[in-house]
């Protein structure tokens, strides 16, 4: 089945196996109530084995659709050598863990991605009410606690260390082609791209994304500029030549130089809204989120789901600290930790 044949804007996420180039294989594995719909697995055909691109969220489904779309180019999960991993959040990484604590198989993970990881592993939740504390989302915090506020302990942590970090610019060299890992810090500290330059293909995980905007700093151990990482990750990617897309979310395919240049484009439009909430009288981080619109439809903060309400705080507060360090804005943080913006004079 050709990728050239999906033509909706959802058709990717349709479960199944998908060539993307010779001896690679798209595989979308489904997400839990998520506006995303979908994560692309790719796998690599490399000497009678196979290397995966990321994994997939350690679901029963997701674990059954994988091991269908595996067989249907011939392998299965005991054929699986190796999975090089993106970046550390939930449906990139945990299925690779719960394969490999039955098959064996080696994970490769971005260093940049350990103090994060060590934080999940520990069960630390105050870094988040902290962040949300200071950039004046109370609001959140109450609707946090009452929504999750009373959570039994869950099952056995998803997340372990992985067999290898990948520490800066490295060659990762399989048997049939020779990728290079680029840390592209910014939607995490720790995210690495994998170019494969003979082929032209740019395994770009969530840093570059077709038909959305990834969110900035969703990670425990949050950089204090995580949006200027990324705007900086996305140059870096751009100074390669141009490849095929190959993205975790949308379909496969179109100019990585186009997208990119897209992205940039828009978080500048979206660094002037920004300052403009805070020429409406936005002091917080919050208070600038709720006179933002949202979204492709410009949905209000209060109407989206809360996981996304705080997404959106986080973005805006990314937006808020470029701002400073651009001389637009100022910033104070108060007796009460509380960060608050105001205009340049």
């Amino acid at each position: 089945m050709s990728d050239g044949a999906v033509e909706s804007r959802h058709a990717w996420t349709e479960p199944g196996v998908y060539e993307v180039a010779p001896g690679v294989h798209r595989i979308p594995l489904p997400l839990p109530n998520d506006g995303l719909r979908a994560v692309n697995v790719y796998a690599i055909e490399d000497g009678g084995g196979l290397v995966l691109i990321d994994s997939g969220w350690a679901l029963d489904e997701a674990r059954q659709q994988l091991e269908s779309a595996l067989g249907q180019i011939g392998y299965g999960f005991e054929d699986v050598r190796r999975f090089l991993v993106t970046h550390v959040h939930r449906d990139h990484y945990t299925l690779a863990v719960a394969l490999r604590r039955t098959f064996g198989s080696r994970i490769s993970l971005g260093l940049g991605e350990q103090p994060s990881l060590d934080l999940i592993r520990a069960g630390d939740k105050e870094v988040e009410a902290e962040r949300l504390h200071r950039w004046g989302a109370q609001d959140l915090l109450v609707k946090l606690a009452e929504a999750y506020g009373s959570e039994e302990p869950g099952p056995r942590t998803p997340y372990e260390l992985p067999d290898e970090w990948l520490d800066g610019k490295v060659e990762v060299p399989l048997q049939s082609r020779t990728l290079l890992a680029v840390p592209t810090p910014g939607h995490t500290a720790g995210h690495v791209v994998f170019l494969d330059s003979a082929s032209s293909l740019l395994f770009s995980g969530d840093h570059v994304l077709p038909h959305i905007t990834p969110s900035i700093g969703v990670e425990p151990a949050r950089p204090e500029l995580p949006l200027r990482d990324y705007l900086d990750s996305l140059r870096l990617v751009q100074s390669y030549p141009d490849m095929r897309l190959l993205p975790a979310h949308g379909p496969a395919g179109g100019s990585s130089h186009q997208r990119i240049a897209e992205l940039l484009q828009h978080h500048e439009e979206r660094l002037e809204q920004t300052a403009d909430a805070v020429r409406d009288g936005a002091g917080t981080a919050y208070e600038a989120a709720l006179k933002l619109g949202w979204t492709r439809r410009n949905r209000a903060l209060l109407d989206m789901d809360l996981f996304n309400q705080v997404l959106a705080v986080g973005e805006t507060n990314a937006h808020l600290e470029v701002l400073v360090t651009r001389g637009v804005l100022t910033a104070t943080t108060g007796e009460d930790g509380i960060r608050e913006y105001g205009l340049a004079r």
